[in-house]
Parts: C-alpha cells; sequence; structure tokens
C-alpha cells in the first residue's frame, strides 16, 4: 500500500522541475530579446540625435525668412493704414477748403474726420512725420472751427427776428386779447382786472415758434462741434449778442419802456394807471409766451452741453427781464398813495401767479440772479402795498377834506372808503397772501376782517368831525344819518357783511335810527310846540267858549292865531330849508318823511279841529289856516329832494 503513494510523490516533484526548467529558458530568450531592443533602440537615439543636430540651421534659417515676412506684412499694413490717413485727411481738407454752407453735414464729418486724425497721429509718434501731420491737421482744425463759428453766427442770425406784437397776441387766449391789438385804452384790461385774474392763470396760451423746428438740429450740431474743439465763450457770446438783442427788440415793439422811479413820479395818476396795466399785460406775455419760447429754444439748441444751456438763457433774457423789473421796482419805490393800492395789488397778484414759471424757466445756478430780482420785486410790491393799506386807514381818520356838503346827503369821502373797501373784497385771496407775507401768527381772515373794521371806525370818527360843521343840528344829525344808513347797507350788500358780521350791521342800523330820532326830535321839536293846548287859555276877551266837546277848552282866539302865524312861518321856513336837504336812499327818504308826518299831521288835524272855529268865524281865516293837513302831507313829499334854492321857493 506505501509504496505506490511515494511513487506518486516523486512524479509530481518531476513535473514541477520539468515545468521550472521550461519557464527559465524562456524568461531566458525574453531577455536575450529585450537587451537586443535596447540596443536597436539606443542606436536609432544615437542616429536621430546625429540627425537633428545636421538639420539645425536650416530649421534657423527658415525661422527667420518668417519672421521677416510677417515684419513685412506688418509694415505693408501700417503704410497702408497711413496712407489711408493721408487720403482721409486730403478729403477733409477739401471740403473745409469748400467751407460748410453748401453741405454743412458733409462739413461736419470733416471735422470729425480732421479730430480723429489728430488722435491717431498723436498716438502714433513712432512715424517719422508725425509731429509735421499733427501741426498741419491742427491748423486746418482751428480754420475748419473758425468757419463753423461764423456759419453758426449767420445761420442763428437769419432766423433769428424779433416777433411783431399781432403774432403774439395770437398766441393768447382769446379772453385776454385786446380787441385793437394794444391793451385797452381805459388801462383796465381784462387781463389785469379781479375777475381776469383767475381765467388768466388757467388759460391756455398756444406756443410761439422763435426758431423754425428744421433748423434746430442744425444749430444744435454747430454748437456741439464748437464746444468740442473748447469754443465754449464763443458759442456763448454769439449766441447772447444775437438773440438777446431780438428778445429787447420785441418787448420794445410791444410797448414796453424802462422807466426810472423819477420818470414814475412825474407821471399823472391816470397815465401811470394806464401804464400799469399794460406792464401786467406785457409781463404774462413774457413769461408765458416769450421767456417759454426761448427756454425751448435753449434747451433744444444746446441738449446734452449742461455748461451753455441754462448760461445762455441766462444772458439772453437779463435785460429783457431787468427792463420789465424796473417799471415794477420804479412803482414799488415810489411816493405811496391810497389810489396807488388795487395797482400794486394787480402787480402784486401777478407776480404771484407767474412765480412758479419763472422759477421753473429760469432755473439752476446761472439764473439766480433773476430769480431773486423777480422775488424781491413781488416781496416789495407786498410790503409796499401793506404800508399803503396801513398809510389809508389812517388817511381816512385825519382827512380834512373841506368839500362842502350842505345838504346833509353822502360825503364823497364816505362813497370813496366804502368803493375802496368793496374793491379789497375783490381782492380778497391776494390780501390773505399778502397777510402771510408778513405773518405775525394771525389768521388772515381775522386779519382782513380787523383792517375792515379798522377803516370803517376810522370813517366813522372821521364823519362825527364833519358834522360838527353844521350850524344846525337837525342837519348834523341828518348827515350822520345819510352816511352810516350808506355804510350799513353797503355792507349789506357785499361780501363785508360775512366779514363783519350781522352783529356789525345790526348795531350800526341802530346808530342809523338814533340819528334819525334826533333829527326829528331836533327839527320838529319847536313846530310842534304851536300845536300844543298848552298856554292858549287866556281870561281876556275874544275867547270861545266850550261845547261841551271841549274844542276849544276856553282858548284865546287871538293866542290861537299867534299859533298858527307862528306854524305857518316855521312850516314854511322848514319846507324851503330841508327841501334842499338830501336823503339819497330812497327808502331812507320816505321813512323819515312818514315818521315826520305820523307827529305832525296828527297833531296839526287835532289842533285845528279844536280851535279852528276861533279863526274861522273871525277876519281873514285863510291868513291863518293857510294850509290842510293835505297840503302839508304834500310839501312833505317835497322835503330831502336836494333842490335848488329857487326850486324849494317855488
Amino acid at each position: 500500500m506505501g509504496v505506490p503513494v511515494r511513487t506518486a510523490g516523486v512524479m509530481g516533484v518531476d513535473n514541477l522541475s520539468e515545468k521550472a526548467a521550461k519557464m527559465r529558458e524562456s524568461l531566458q530568450k525574453s531577455q536575450s530579446i529585450t537587451d537586443n531592443m535596447v540596443s536597436i533602440l539606443g542606436s536609432f537615439d544615437h542616429r536621430l540625435s546625429a540627425l537633428e543636430t545636421a538639420m539645425r540651421p536650416t530649421q534657423i534659417r527658415t525661422h527667420a525668412i518668417r519672421r521677416a515676412h510677417e515684419n513685412i506684412d506688418r509694415t505693408l499694413k501700417a503704410a497702408d493704414v497711413i496712407l489711408d490717413r493721408f487720403d482721409l485727411s486730403r478729403e477733409a481738407e477739401a471740403k473745409i477748403t469748400r467751407g460748410p454752407h453748401e453741405d454743412l453735414e458733409s462739413y461736419l464729418e470733416a471735422i470729425e474726420q480732421l479730430r480723429s486724425n489728430i488722435v491717431f497721429f498723436t498716438n502714433n509718434k513712432s512715424f517719422k512725420s508725425s509731429d509735421g501731420v499733427i501741426s498741419h491737421a491742427s491748423n486746418l482744425l482751428s480754420k475748419a472751427i473758425s468757419k463753423l463759428e461764423q456759419e453758426f453766427k449767420q445761420l442763428l442770425s437769419s432766423y433769428s427776428k424779433s416777433v411783431e406784437p399781432d403774432r403774439l397776441y395770437e398766441c393768447l387766449p382769446s379772453s385776454l386779447r385786446p380787441s385793437s391789438g394794444s391793451p385797452d385804452s381805459s388801462g383796465k384790461n381784462p387781463n389785469n382786472s379781479h375777475t381776469g385774474h383767475i381765467t388768466a392763470e388757467n388759460a391756455v396760451f398756444a406756443p410761439l415758434i422763435l426758431i423754425p423746428p428744421r433748423v434746430l438740429p442744425l444749430l444744435h450740431d454747430l454748437a456741439q462741434h464748437m464746444v468740442q474743439a473748447g469754443h465754449i465763450q464763443q458759442c456763448l457770446v454769439i449766441y447772447r449778442d444775437t438773440r438777446s438783442i431780438v428778445l429787447e427788440e420785441t418787448l420794445q415793439k410791444l410797448g414796453v419802456e424802462k422807466l426810472s422811479k423819477d420818470d414814475v413820479q412825474k407821471m399823472q395818476w391816470e397815465v401811470l394807471e394806464l401804464k400799469i396795466g399794460t406792464w401786467i399785460h406785457f409781463m404774462r406775455i413774457a413769461v408765458k409766451l416769450l421767456f417759454t419760447a426761448e427756454r425751448k429754444v435753449c434747451d433744444q439748441m444746446f441738449e446734452g452741453i449742461e455748461s451753455l444751456r441754462d448760461q445762455c438763457f441766462a444772458e439772453v433774457t437779463a435785460g429783457s427781464v431787468a427792463m420789465l423789473l424796473s417799471f415794477g421796482d420804479a412803482i414799488a419805490k415810489s411816493k405811496r398813495s391810497p389810489e396807488k393800492l388795487f395797482v400794486l395789488l394787480d402787480m402784486y397778484e401777478i407776480m404771484r401767479e407767474l412765480h412758479n414759471e419763472i422759477e421753473s424757466l429760469f432755473r439752476g445756478k446761472a439764473c439766480k440772479d433773476i430769480r431773486e430780482s423777480a422775488l424781491g420785486l413781488t416781496k416789495r410790491l407786498a410790503q409796499t402795498a401793506q404800508e399803503t393799506f396801513g398809510d389809508f386807514e389812517e388817511a381816512v381818520e385825519k382827512d380834512a377834506t373841506k368839500t362842502a356838503v350842505s345838504d346833509g346827503t353822502v360825503h364823497p369821502l364816505t362813497s370813496y372808503v366804502i368803493n375802496y373797501v368793496k374793491f379789497l373784497f375783490d381782492y380778497q385771496s391776494t390780501l390773505k397772501q399778502l397777510f402771510q407775507e408778513f405773518e405775525n401768527g394771525e389768521d388772515s381772515n381775522s386779519q382782513l376782517a380787523s383792517v375792515t373794521m379798522r377803516i370803517m371806525q376810522a370813517l366813522q370818527i372821521n364823519l362825527e368831525g364833519k358834522s360838527k360843521q353844521y350850524k344846525d343840528p337837525a342837519l348834523t344829525n341828518l348827515f350822520l344819518m345819510n352816511n352810516i344808513h350808506y355804510m350799513v347797507r353797503s355792507v349789506r350788500r357785499s361780501e363785508a357783511k360775512d366779514l363783519l358780521g350781522d352783529d356789525w350791521v345790526q348795531r350800526h342800523r341802530r346808530v342809523v335810527q338814533q340819528h334819525a330820532n334826533q333829527y326829528k326830535r331836533i327839527a320838529w321839536a319847536k313846530i310842534l310846540q304851536c300845536l300844543s293846548i298848552q298856554g292858549l287859555s287866556s281870561s281876556g276877551g275874544g275867547s270861545v267858549g266850550g261845547d261841551g266837546a271841549g274844542n276849544s277848552s276856553g282858548a284865546s282866539r287871538a293866542l290861537v292865531k299867534d299859533r298858527l302865524k307862528i306854524f305857518n312861518g316855521q312850516f314854511e321856513e322848514l319846507h324851503q330849508r330841508q327841501s334842499q336837504w338830501t336823503v339819497p336812499d330812497t327808502e331812507l327818504r320816505e321813512s323819515l318823511r312818514l315818521a315826520v308826518a305820523e307827529v305832525l299831521l296828527p297833531a296839526y288835524r287835532s289842533f285845528i279841529k279844536r280851535f279852528g272855529a276861533l279863526v274861522e268865524n273871525g277876519k281873514n281865516p285863510h291868513k291863518y289856516i293857510r294850509y290842510s293837513a293835505e297840503d302839508l302831507d304834500r310839501m312833505l313829499g317835497e322835503f330831502f329832494e336836494g333842490k335848488t334854492l329857487n326850486e324849494a321857493r317855488r
């Protein structure tokens, strides 16, 4: 059993040895092959190295030739560019020589070509002749810009013409157009009357075209090239000198005058009032039409050129604005007088109306002085108006006019002051704005009410002083009754009632009634005493005994005759005198007559009824009983009619 096992093991080892021997032999063959390959590759490497060494001079020559070709190409291209630049220069020079007038667009292109060439040769200083080319192009550019300035000036001048007044009026809303093509000869134009103010503020104005729209782009391009060439000041001067004259000529044709304070002071009020009315008209035309149109021209011509836009507008309009504002300043600084208040308010009103537009048109730092001038005038007008207001109140109280009002009617001062106050209420919103200019914490409504009451009080004080000029106290009271009634009636019929209040009205109505009662008592007390029964009894002859009804009560015929004679004389005197007196208000006149008749006629009827028989039974009764009650009533109807002395006698 053991032998076979051992034999099998020996066989296995022999097999492994045989395989190992074969593997070793195989590996040895591979190593031999590898060594041979390494030897062959080494031989190749040696040969390649030798070949590379042999080819290196040829490679160097080939690279040098290639670089030379590249340099030649670059030089040729650079030469082509320079030649192109010279061609452009020749073309530009030809265009510039011809000038800008025939083909402005091509001329401007030539200027751009020159500028481009100057930049090119400045950046390519390696070109031997670059300095000479730059110098030549710069001189040519300078000449080109000089011609451009001339073209700008000529083009601007040819399209800058003063505007005729009629053309300006055509741009106004119909409500503001003068019917005759010039401001109303009355001086109170629709545009400066208070009722026309709101309309004017909201009205639509047709745009005024100063330079044709097709020309503005050309002028813009010219200005832009001048600025790019550094000729900003020249551009400004040309624009200013050309356009400012046109604006001033337009205003002069319209009728604007540059007047000093002395000029204003010498004028008659009617002439001055007319000029103020037209000035208000001119201010609106200048701001809403002329300056608005000029601003549009400036903005379009200098679009994108911020350094010029506002400066040009400021310098072009400065003279025209000064011409307009000088008149306003002259008025504001002239001697104050009550009648100037309303024109001052009109002027203040137009400056307030135009304030926002002035601020918008004259925007920017360059226009600061113009804005401040306009605002300064507005404040001076407000200040002068307020001072004039104060002067008026004082003048009313101290008025010492000797105007005779012999008939006791409404005094001219009263009607003047009341009309003045009525006009004030036409300017309510303006006055409230005025009070706000000098704010002292008080409500503007309260301020207006306070001022109005003070004026009314000043008038009343003055009237009381004037009433003392009458020798007849009855006429004194009639005068005060008439004037205070006029004040009350005027207030009740105007907006002043809302401001002064019902309390003021009722209080002054009682004052009117008090003066009417005083008149009646003073004027008729003496004549009514003639109709009294007191003192008619007499123990002497000529009396008539009572008839049981107490008609005569033993009155003396002589005393009755005497009383009637005195009554007739006094009534005739009253009739003659008081027919010349005046109560201008129909209702008040009838009321006063009725009040007298209600006292006089019953007393007269009673007296005649009671004592008439004593006279009628004697001689010449008509000598004593001259009037019937109806006659007296008819004659009372002639009182307070303001008749002349001759009319009263008839």
